[in-house]
């Protein structure tokens, strides 16, 4: 349990020093901003209680948005995506998957897990840039910045998971 905490911990905090020395500083065409933040929380496995990714979930949201003075943006959205990310990833989890699941290509199939990710990334997206914009103003602006910001987000965690290597995705909890 001890370890579980402690890998969470540093892969949070290694996914903050990314998205706050590297990535919100991209912004494509002036719209796309690559929000990996997200990534945190679909590795979470089956099994661990909603609170618990809940309370993590906000931690980092609201750890991003003391980096970025974003006041309840980030921790608005992940709190979201938290709440979400156990009933998606049990409704798409393999018939013969086990009970401490941890969603990934090997895992669920390659079409599976982009699906689960596409689901879960355009909902953070869209609560963080919503949130983010709190009008309908702009909305021209809004939906480009979010679509684009989507897709990024999107390929950019899909490349990440593509990269860790197989046994880690077996046994990782």
């Amino acid at each position: 349990m001890l370890t579980t905490f402690l890998q969470r911990l540093l892969l949070m905090t290694a996914l903050l020093a990314v998205q706050m020395l590297v990535l919100n500083h991209i912004h494509v065409m002036g719209f796309a901003t690559p929000l990996l933040i997200v990534y945190f929380l679909l590795l979470f496995p089956l099994g661990t209680s909603r609170w618990s990714i809940m309370l993590w979930g906000f931690v980092c949201g609201l750890l991003a948005d003391m980096a970025t003075l974003t006041p309840g943006v980030g921790a608005g959205a992940m709190t979201l995506v938290a709440f979400v990310q156990p009933v998606l990833l049990m409704a798409m989890r393999p018939k013969e998957a086990a009970e401490d699941m941890q969603a990934s290509f090997h895992t669920m199939g390659f079409a599976a897990y982009v699906r689960y990710c596409s689901i879960l990334t355009f909902i953070f997206c869209f609560a963080y840039f919503l949130l983010q914009s709190f009008s309908f103003f702009h909305i021209v602006h809004l939906a480009i910045s979010f679509g684009s910001s989507w897709l990024l987000t999107l390929v950019i965690c899909i490349a990440v998971e593509a990269m860790r290597p197989v046994n880690s995705r077996k046994t990782e909890n």
